[in-house]
């Protein structure tokens, strides 16, 4: 009997044990990224005004690394490139210092979701649907898309693609072009623009697409390489980006746009981070937006 009550009291402490660490286990609080559903219990995350900004001191704008000319990190740990100009004249016009957030095709809405960044100055092509979720600025820059292959297999008509495999970045307007009007091709996919000309210059794909002043640009500075194809698609615009909904940044945006426009900065920011790349291979005219008329 002695032993049957030892053992019975036992049992009990651990039982005891086992439901307080159960109801402290319960109250415990999910981490950031913490469980299934801890994402949806965070509050949503609004974007910063334009006092929040200044009074911060910094204005934070997602930026390419790794999109020469337009965007990337140099051999001395700077950003540079057009839309970088661009980005540090807004800084300045706002009395604050630019912090510059590396960004992903794929990751730019997010980015402006969640409110890791303000702005959003990554190349980024207006389309209907990324208008459903995010407010553009007026454009400053006019783009196509375009294809650029090896000299020795030429790509120089879209039909020639059929069969055959067409390297893109996830979440650009190519990967959604050819989705869409040509499900023949066969999509190579990749995150970033370095690991796709990586498999372009490997030979993993026949060609690349992507915009066609990017591609230019690249094949200017890698002999063996033609943009075959010039001007893919529609004629379409690139323009700044804010979280939707943000109405005052956007009427700033939008009234600084028009400002630089007067003094012809964009032209300027060309000669300054373009032209060095591009030489006389490209009219500026055919690129630049003053004053966010196309």
């Amino acid at each position: 009997m002695k032993l049957f009550k030892r053992i019975f009291s036992i049992v009990a402490v651990i039982a005891l044990a086992l439901a307080v660490f159960t109801a402290c286990a319960g109250n415990k609080q999910p981490r950031s990224g913490e469980g299934a559903n801890a994402t949806a219990s965070q509050p949503k995350v609004t974007a910063r005004t334009l006092d929040q900004i200044k009074s911060s001191g910094k204005v934070i704008i997602g930026v390419f690394s790794d999109k020469a000319p337009f965007g990337y990190v140099d051999s001395n740990g700077e950003y540079q490139g057009y839309d970088v100009y661009f980005a540090r004249r807004i800084a300045k016009d706002l009395g604050v210092e630019p912090e510059f957030v590396p960004v992903e095709p794929a990751s730019r809405v997010e980015y402006l979701k969640t409110g890791k960044v303000d702005i959003i100055l990554a190349n980024f092509t207006v389309t209907e649907e990324r208008a459903q979720s995010v407010d553009f600025a007026l454009p400053y820059m006019k783009v196509a898309l375009g294809v650029v292959s090896p000299d020795d297999n030429l790509i120089t008509d879209v039909e020639q693609l059929k069969g055959k495999t067409l390297i893109v970045v996830k979440g650009t307007t190519a990967e959604t072009f050819f989705m869409e009007n040509y499900p023949e091709v066969k999509l190579l996919k990749f995150d970033q623009y370095t690991e796709a000309y990586n498999a372009l210059l490997d030979r993993r794909g026949d060609a690349f697409s992507t915009d066609n002043t990017e591609v230019l640009a690249w094949a200017l500075q890698n002999p063996g390489f033609t943009v075959g194809i010039e001007t893919l698609g529609s004629i379409d615009t690139i323009a700044p980006a804010v979280q939707k909904g943000n109405t005052e940044l956007l009427n700033w945006l939008n009234d600084e746009i028009k400002a630089l426009g007067k003094e012809q900065f964009f032209h300027a920011a060309y000669q300054e981070t373009l032209a060095p790349v591009y030489g006389d291979a490209v009219d500026p005219d055919s690129l630049v937006v003053e004053g966010g008329v196309v």
